[in-house]
């Protein structure tokens, strides 16, 4: 596992805000995948290094999360994954691209001797999705749960009582010392994010 983290913007309501997103990377030293693709293909290639991508896995499709996802799938001719119920979120985003294969709850992707579950955790966005690592002992939760609590729901698409159940009902079966891998910021834990969400 090789983090990054690379800034820029996010863009919603005719707001934007000054962000710095993680890249996430998993797999060993020839395969991996990305996750997600937020402001620099040159920054998330400084992770990738020279190992075949083989796929790019989008957590959800806020812009910050996807920016870049067409231009890198070019660069190393890997898939880009996404839920379909955040169709719309990608369009206000990528006009002329569509992502290559739907993720979907249980789905499970293999690289490097790890697999990653697809764990479908609307809330912040229709198709947000987590992915839990049982055999790295960690979960990466895109904006669905961060370092002091469920990810922001304040603007379209989004729905405070459906993330919190999504964390409550997906995250929080998960043991309390896997560690949580976020979107943006330091990592956390179950175990510490349970103590919190009362």
């Amino acid at each position: 596992m090789d983090h990054a983290v690379s800034s820029g913007t996010f863009s919603l309501d005719g707001e934007t805000f000054d962000v710095d997103n993680n890249i996430w990377v998993i797999g060993d030293d020839t395969e991996c995948v990305v996750i997600d693709a937020p402001h620099s293909v040159s920054d998330i290639l400084a992770v990738v290094g020279d190992r075949k991508v083989k796929a790019i896995i989008c957590t959800h499709a806020h812009d910050d999360h996807v920016r870049v996802a067409p231009a890198l799938r070019e660069e190393v001719v890997a898939p880009i994954m996404l839920h379909p119920d955040d169709k719309v979120l990608w369009e206000l985003t990528h006009t002329d691209y569509l992502w290559d294969l739907d993720l979907a709850d249980g789905l499970a992707v293999e690289v490097g001797g790890t697999t990653l579950q697809v764990l479908h955790t609307p809330g912040h966005a229709p198709g947000a999705v987590c992915l839990y690592a049982p055999d790295l002992g960690c979960v990466f939760t895109g904006d669905t749960l961060f370092n002091g609590g469920p990810g922001a729901t304040g603007r379209s698409y989004s729905d405070s009582d459906l993330i919190k159940e999504s964390i409550r009902a997906r995250l929080f079966a998960l043991p309390d010392d896997t560690v949580v891998h976020t979107g943006h910021g330091d990592d956390t834990t179950i175990g510490a994010e349970k103590a919190l969400l009362s």
